[in-house]
């Protein structure tokens, strides 16, 4: 089956991941992590994309999105693979190629999937057995969702701001989600979905792929 075609009016909400080549690492250090969330904030204003959640990995990334200009994200992987390439590059006195030549994107077209994807990128580090719990790693969105951490460049989705009236309540109320494990089915859902450059759709709507 062949990949869909990128092509994300304004208003899309994505999930991105971008690898190291060949599985490799990506960050080596927390100032290699540091200096790539600095370039995130700066670019994704620069492209015209909200970045509502993230997480910085060993040999990846992943990212939750919207764009306001037509793939504005494909702007934004492309400035932030030069740049951090480049300061790889310099800072370890290496060269090549850093990260895999193509970034994989989802279409999140439905609201009922987009918290749950918000869930799976805080939650990688736990699975990954780095962490027991999410607030615990420096490097993802969580401790700004769900805690009273302050990232001025992360702008709330409109689906997590329904969660409550305030920043208070909407903390509170998104702690509440991570009570409940993410089921087999949703891992399964967002994996395909991500690898396969799919739309997270509801099951049975018209266009989605049967196996998503």
């Amino acid at each position: 089956m062949t990949r869909a075609l990128r092509n994300y009016p304004p208003g899309s909400c994505l999930h991105v991941i971008q690898r190291g080549d060949n599985r490799r690492a990506c960050f080596h250090d927390d100032q290699d992590k540091a200096h790539y969330r600095g370039l995130l904030s700066e670019h994704s204003l620069r492209t015209g994309c909200d970045i509502h959640a993230y997480v910085l990995m060993t040999n990846h990334v992943h990212l939750l999105l919207t764009v306001h200009e037509r793939n504005a994200q494909s702007q934004l992987m492309k400035a932030i693979s030069q740049f951090t390439a480049h300061w790889m590059h310099v800072r370890n006195g290496t060269t090549g190629t850093m990260w895999e030549g193509r970034y994989h994107a989802s279409l999140i077209d439905s609201e009922a999937y987009l918290l749950t994807c918000q869930r799976y990128i805080e939650l990688n580090p736990v699975r990954a057995g780095i962490v027991s719990y999410p607030g615990h790693y420096p490097w993802s969105s969580y401790r700004t969702n769900a805690e009273e951490m302050v990232d001025d460049w992360l702008v709330p989705h409109g689906v997590y701001l329904g969660l409550g009236r305030d920043g208070p309540s909407r903390q509170s109320a998104y702690r509440a989600l991570f009570e409940l494990p993410l089921t087999e089915s949703d891992l399964m859902r967002i994996r395909f979905a991500i690898q396969n450059d799919f739309a997270m759709r509801k099951p049975g709507k018209p266009g989605s792929d049967p196996r998503v």
